[in-house]
């Protein structure tokens, strides 16, 4: 039977050489671009994490100052050494301490806020359509103690 379908030509046998090469050539610009977004998601989830734990390190180290002053150079302080501590690279870091807090009356509950952003490089992730920065931004809170004095 075998030998009447070759006679016919129904078996025809193709030649696949060449075939490892294209399969190579179709998988491995696919298998690059999702290592890509693996890096590139990756550098975002670390920049986010880094930015926020920063925003609560300056509100927890403002709120444990003496004076609205005092407050907002340390909270400065702690969000910049935060963000160099966690190794992110920061471009145009800003750092907002909300102080208001030190002028509410001693008895009363007060919070301290803190806000800090910038910039993180993504321009050495290759993939296409990334931006070369993306601006992110973390906000924090915390506690004054309410008895303790507060200078304003």
């Amino acid at each position: 039977m075998i030998a009447l379908m070759r006679e016919q030509g129904h078996c025809q046998r193709r030649d696949e050489r060449g075939s490892a090469v294209i399969e190579l050539t179709l998988l491995v610009p696919a298998l690059a671009v999702m290592l890509g977004l693996l890096v590139g998601g990756g550098r975002l989830w670390f920049a986010r994490t880094t930015i926020q734990e920063a925003a609560q390190t300056a509100a927890r180290s403002a709120s444990l100052a003496r004076s609205a002053d005092q407050a907002a150079s340390e909270g400065t302080a702690a969000a910049k050494s935060s963000l160099a501590t966690g190794g992110l690279v920061c471009v145009n870091p800003a750092v907002s301490i909300g102080t208001q807090a030190f002028s509410v009356p001693v008895g009363s509950p007060a919070t301290v806020t803190s806000s800090v952003s910038c910039s993180v490089l993504f321009g050495d992730v290759f993939l296409p359509g990334m931006p070369g920065t993306i601006t992110l931004s973390g906000s924090g809170t915390s506690a004054l103690d309410t008895y303790r004095s507060r200078a304003r």
